[in-house]
């Protein structure tokens, strides 16, 4: 199937991927149920004119799911992408991790690695300055979701909240991941990359940042021994089959 070229497309293209998932009773469909509810949020502001320019806010829709989709395919077809989408995909094929881990991982590739470059992408050279108040609305999306997203993860793990004051508040951890490397991180990588002008450049810039990217996911998949060990026993607690985890992510 072609690249979407709308958002309408971007959104028809995140429903086949979770009806998929459901049919096969795979894991990529809990980032894929996320991702998707965004792009309907963003959908419905760009219908609202909640941008400052919203052609341009739904042609970097477009950009940015279309990085997210081709490493889905390319995965899929056993075909090589980036490290840090292969990490969050491989991740899906083991039973121990959590369902946070699952969204942290599609979350530091999408936002760690393809949003800056899709920013640049679409302003590139110095109208990326212009894109900088659009920019944070995205986060501001993002961060009306998060109650949300982290009220349903509670649904298929109810022990969450007791649990998090042992563990590090880990329903926090989506707040603090989101915003935080969307509005600083990426932003930054956006700077960057919109300065570089040749082929090469880029390409080295992306395999570079994507080096680091895979880094940081390669800390949330494996958290080291102590840790590893605490999250397969509280993956014990997390109830619910795969399907019906995809279910509450995608809000049904």
């Amino acid at each position: 199937m072609p690249l979407p070229t709308s958002i309408a497309e971007v959104i028809t293209h995140l429903e086949l991927i979770v009806e998929e998932s459901l049919h096969r009773d795979e894991r990529e469909g809990y980032f894929a149920s996320l991702y998707l509810r965004v792009t309907r949020e963003i959908k419905n502001k760009i219908n609202a004119n909640y941008f400052d320019d919203n052609q341009r806010m739904e042609e970097l829709d477009v950009v940015f799911a279309n990085r997210y989709l081709t490493a889905y395919c390319q995965y899929k077809n056993h075909k090589g992408c980036t490290d840090s989408w292969r990490q969050s995909f491989e991740l899906c094929a083991h039973w121990p991790p959590l369902v946070l881990q699952h969204l942290l991982l599609g979350m530091n590739a999408h936002i760690g690695l393809d949003l800056g470059i899709a920013a640049a992408t679409v302003c590139p050279s110095e109208s990326i300055h212009s894109l900088h108040g659009d920019f944070d609305k995205i986060n501001q999306v993002l961060a009306g979701l998060v109650e949300t997203v982290r009220n349903e993860i509670t649904e298929v793990w109810p022990l969450l909240k007791p649990i998090n004051k042992l563990a590090g508040t880990l329903e926090e951890g989506i707040a603090d991941f989101s915003m935080q490397i969307a509005r600083d991180a990426a932003w930054q990588v956006a700077l960057n990359y919109a300065e570089l002008n040749t082929d090469v450049q880029k390409e080295n810039y992306i395999a570079l940042r994507d080096r680091s990217v895979a880094g940081f996911g390669q800390k949330l998949a494996s958290p080291g021994v102590v840790l590893s060990s605490l999250i397969v026993g509280l993956r014990a607690f997390e109830r619910g089959s795969v399907r019906k985890k995809i279910e509450a992510l995608n809000g049904r």
